[in-house]
């Protein structure tokens, strides 16, 4: 089998594509909505641009099914694969779809998505796959005192899991340094702030007092470790992006989420999905400083709590979603006449 990964050059994806050993193919693409006149110009100049590179790309590389996750990136290859004949999978990791996907689902032959309740938006085409959570991690449920072993951690002391994503998230860093003394007090700290806020956090951790200091493990960011990280968690404070819908219930992870403000409402439908179901409290962005620091050491003092919302999260995994979006690709690539393996 033969991957080509489309994506924008410069961008995180390229990284992980070559860290994968994927080759990669750059589209031009950029935003159009929510921004100003002049971006948006630019945005869809360069949407024109990608879509002639995607075009290129359909010719040149000849796939037999095109797997598309969403992103600016997207829109061109989906438009480009359809006007040629390539059969489109789109997944949709969060539970509520953009405009974007929904416009895109148009051309698509199959929509997987996470759960049941997502199924609605995509009659005819839908198909419940689950989301796909990394290997390395489903390798990890259940141990661990391995993946505390290995990130140094005390192996009898709760973990608490602080992260934002890549770039991090201001107000959540900034609320864990004003909680950090007290949280201290009950647990371990693991803390991934990003990149941006890395140089405030790493000159704060030297404040932390010396008999705290070594339950405090701040990061700028994780790689191959963030699977370390989440199995090692007792517990993990984050934003409600897509990824928390596989991989906290893939370990069972009970959950602080703090869905970001300005991403149109998908992370308050993924947090409330999770809390309906026991698996998570929700703080919102504005009142994370005040609520923070409570919330983190009530739970984990109520271990019954804990252990029920460990179950409630773990009764949500669907540890075989990437098997299952690679059977429905086999699928659809196998109505063009080809034959994945």
């Amino acid at each position: 089998m033969q991957v080509m990964y489309a994506g924008v050059a410069g961008a995180v994806e390229e990284e992980l594509a070559a860290r994968a050993g994927v080759p990669f193919s750059s589209i031009d693409s950029g935003q159009v909505r929510g921004v100003g006149v002049l971006r948006a110009v630019k945005g869809l100049l360069k949407a024109g641009k990608g879509t002639r590179q995607a075009a290129a790309l359909m010719r040149e590389f000849q796939p037999d099914v095109v797997f598309v996750t969403g992103g600016y990136v997207a829109g061109p290859v989906v438009w480009s694969a359809w006007r040629a004949g390539v059969p489109v999978f789109i997944t949709l990791p969060d539970l509520e779809p953009g405009v974007a996907i929904r416009r895109m689902s148009r051309f698509a032959s199959r929509v997987g998505v996470s759960f049941d309740e997502a199924a609605a938006h995509f009659p005819g085409k839908a198909v419940v796959t689950g989301y796909p959570v990394r290997p390395e991690i489903l390798a990890l449920a259940g141990k661990q005192d391995k993946a505390r072993a290995a990130m140094n951690l005390d192996a009898d002391m709760p973990v608490l899991l602080v992260f934002g994503g890549s770039r991090g998230a201001r107000s959540i860093n900034q609320a864990l340094a004003a909680a950090l003394p007290e949280i201290l007090e009950h647990c371990q700290v693991v803390h991934v702030s990003g990149t941006l806020d890395w140089p405030d956090v790493a000159a704060r951790a030297e404040t932390v007092p010396d008999s705290l200091r070594g339950r405090y493990h701040p990061y700028p960011y994780l790689y191959d470790e963030m699977a370390l990280a989440l199995a090692a968690a007792d517990l993990v404070v984050a934003r409600a992006g897509a990824s928390t819908l596989g991989e906290f219930p893939a370990l069972g992870l009970p959950s602080i989420l703090v869905p970001y403000p300005h991403s149109g409402q998908h992370q308050d439908v993924n947090a409330d999905f999770l809390v309906a179901r026991g698996a998570a409290v929700k703080i919102a962005d504005a009142e994370l400083t005040a609520r923070l620091g409570d919330t983190v050491i009530d739970l984990l003092q109520n271990s019954e709590k804990m252990e029920r919302m460990h179950d409630a999260a773990a009764a949500l995994a669907r540890p075989d979603a990437a098997a299952r979006i690679a059977h429905e690709l086999r699928l659809l690539a196998s109505r063009t006449g080809e034959t994945i393996s």
